[in-house]
């Protein structure tokens, strides 16, 4: 998969879900940064938004992303 250029997101948020999203990156052994994008990934599935991940156009490579980071959520919230 091809790498893609980031952009930088700046938001305030409320000290109690910083430490809560700071608790499961900890747990899942992410960053804060890539838990966040994990979490945004997992909403956008569920809502039926597509991600178009970068040099993924017509492969559905970026569906097989979205689905494994949705499995991966899945199996680490059943343990």
């Amino acid at each position: 998969m091809a790498t893609a250029k980031t952009t930088t997101l700046t938001f305030r948020i409320e000290p109690k879900l910083k430490e809560a999203v700071r608790t499961v990156a900890d747990r899942e052994h992410r960053s804060i940064a890539n838990m966040i994008e994990v979490m945004i990934r997992d909403y956008c599935g569920r809502a039926n938004v597509q991600i178009q991940e970068p040099g993924a156009a017509g492969t559905g490579a970026g569906k097989r992303h979205l689905a494994d980071a949705k499995q991966s959520m899945s199996s680490k919230n059943q343990k």
